[in-house]
């Protein structure tokens, strides 16, 4: 009998998931949905290809043309811009399902990089937008993804409205907790595929103003940690009550600050 040979996976297509903001109900119930039919994921597929990252890696370039879009298959990568002084300023944190590599006058916004090993589907952007053209579903659902993104960069901006690390922090766990509860993993914990100096760029703090903010939580009884990738809610109240910059009344009346 002849021995078999274990063929590569490959994904089954592009896949875009997303709350459907034409549904009623409430978000943090409800799981994300597939918005791509099977023919839909085939009409993509036929102009992608595959590409892969390392940690760390750049993707695109902010400023530079833009020439394709990315759909990610597995891993993190992140959004940022840059300060005219080199700093990077984290806009967002993307997983599999999500679509990034806009563009406005034809560059790039942003620059893009792999947080973790990355896995995409990389369309370039004269074949998608012929693909979208042919076809209205396919630009509805786009419009479908565009407006979560959209609800994430509003909580990104509240969260850079805080005055209080812990306050930032807290509302950063909780927003991570609701991206995990829609997309039906487990949320007996929150996994943080990210390091604290990227927590500390998304949420504009310095890497010792994050470290002290996880002190207090869990000092406060907040959260526990077991590692740094996996953190826990203990008082959800609590949790709620830093997010909301109220933090009296944990443990006792005390305060968290960072």
């Amino acid at each position: 009998m002849p021995a078999q040979v274990a063929r590569p996976y490959r994904p089954t297509g592009p896949a875009i998931y997303a709350i459907d903001t034409w549904v009623p109900g409430t978000p943090w119930r409800s799981a994300r949905h597939q918005l791509l039919s099977a023919g839909e994921r085939a009409q993509l597929a036929k102009i992608a290809s595959i590409v892969r990252y390392e940690k760390g890696e750049e993707i695109y370039h902010q400023c530079s043309p833009a020439v394709a879009a990315f759909n990610i298959i597995s891993g993190v990568a992140t959004t940022y811009w840059l300060t005219p002084r080199d700093r990077q300023h984290i806009t967002a944190f993307l997983y599999p399902g999500d679509i990034f590599g806009l563009s406005e006058e034809g560059k790039y916004t942003n620059s893009a990089k792999a947080a973790t090993p990355v896995s995409a589907y990389k369309f370039p952007l004269h074949a998608l937008r012929r693909v979208l053209s042919e076809n209205a579903d396919l630009d509805v659902n786009i419009i479908v993804k565009l407006c979560q993104e959209l609800r994430q960069a509003q909580q990104h901006a509240i969260i850079l409205a805080k005055k209080h690390a812990v306050s930032r922090l807290a509302m950063f766990l909780s927003l991570h907790e609701q991206l995990q509860s829609v997309a039906g993993k487990p949320s007996s914990e929150i996994y943080l595929p990210m390091d604290r100096s990227a927590i500390a760029e998304y949420a504009g703090l310095s890497l010792a103003a994050v470290s002290r903010a996880f002190r207090a939580l869990i000092g406060g009884g907040v959260i526990i940690c077991r590692d740094r990738r996996h953190a826990k809610v203990i008082d959800r109240a609590a949790l709620q009550r830093a997010a909301d910059d109220t933090t009296r009344g944990i443990r006792g009346g005390r305060k968290l600050r960072a």
